[in-house]
């Protein structure tokens, strides 16, 4: 499914965790939607992933998680974009997501919330969504 407008999505590996494939993957997938994706590297601090989202003006901030650390992370990502001004930033996160951790953080704010294995087309779209 190809998006129709222009969403720049910056997708980050947050903390120490060192397995990037699948975030390259989903970049990958993004970027043949007609994304721009911006893909800020492993082992990213939150203070970068925040400066970066500023920089490339994105509108939609892409975390995958493999460490487990999904919930402290994205409470304090979603507290420092409010502190930057970033209120009209979606935050999504992907990864090894229980589904029992689903609700809270959609309640903390996060979008969208896509366990490994979720479908490109589903992200795609459910991407697109935040934006119709």
């Amino acid at each position: 499914m190809e998006t129709k407008n222009k969403i720049r999505v910056l997708v980050a590996k947050p903390g120490l965790d060192g397995h990037d494939k699948g975030a390259k993957i989903v970049a990958l997938a993004l970027r043949d939607a007609g994304m721009e994706v911006i893909y800020s590297g492993l082992h990213q601090t939150l203070d970068q992933i925040i400066s970066t989202a500023v920089q490339e003006s994105v509108d939609v901030i892409g975390l995958s998680i493999m460490s487990g650390a999904h919930l402290p992370i994205c409470k304090k990502l979603t507290a420092m974009m409010k502190e930057h001004g970033l209120t009209d930033v979606s935050l999504v996160v992907g990864g090894v997501i229980p589904q029992q951790d689903i609700q809270t953080l959609e309640q903390m704010g996060v979008a969208a919330v896509f366990p490994g294995g979720t479908a490109f087309d589903t992200i795609v779209t459910e991407i697109n969504q935040l934006f119709a």
